[in-house]
């Protein structure tokens, strides 16, 4: 039998691996911002903005946009148009879901396979931003490994609509 009490590693990780994305992407969000207010304000005032602006801004939204991604998809928040709704039945709804979220998992891991091979090939040429020399690759393996672990969140959906989909349920 477990102990209530026992504070093993188990509810760090998995509170690391619900929430770490979404910290991640709070604190991209806040640089951006900030660095944006900060550019604006020296391009207004003494006519000189932050030259690697444009260059951190496509950084900070990658990092923004694909941190967030296999949570929005875990949590199926992602905007939907429902204009077809009505057509299904409750039944029916969940088989279409089903479908959907298998589908477009299955689908996904081309794309995240692709996008990895693409970050071995910068890290290969050696490809580096403009002004910051950052290296391309470092930001394409995480969009690679997020797009991955989207797939991933969408093909374990499926499958918890399939087998156990009060748990879907009762996320909401």
């Amino acid at each position: 039998m477990t102990d209530p009490n026992d504070k093993g590693t188990t509810p760090w990780a998995s509170y690391v691996l619900a929430h770490g994305p979404s910290y991640l992407a709070a604190v991209a969000l806040f640089f951006l911002m900030t660095m944006t207010f900060f550019d604006v304000v020296l391009r207004s005032t003494v006519n000189d903005p932050i030259e690697s602006a444009t260059e951190l801004t496509r950084l900070l939204m990658a990092i923004i946009v694909f941190s967030s991604l296999p949570i929005v998809t875990w949590r199926g928040q992602h905007i939907v148009v429902d204009l077809l709704d009505r057509f299904f039945v409750r039944g029916f709804a969940r088989i279409r879901n089903i479908l959907i979220d298998g589908f477009c998992g299955l689908v996904l891991f081309w794309p995240g396979y692709r996008v990895w091979e693409l970050a071995a090939r910068a890290r290969a040429y050696g490809d580096t931003t403009e002004y910051l020399q950052i290296p391309q690759f470092y930001v394409a393996y995480f969009i690679a490994v997020a797009t991955l672990l989207t797939a991933l969140v969408l093909v374990i959906r499926a499958l918890i609509s399939v087998f156990a989909p009060a748990r879907l349920r009762d996320q909401h």
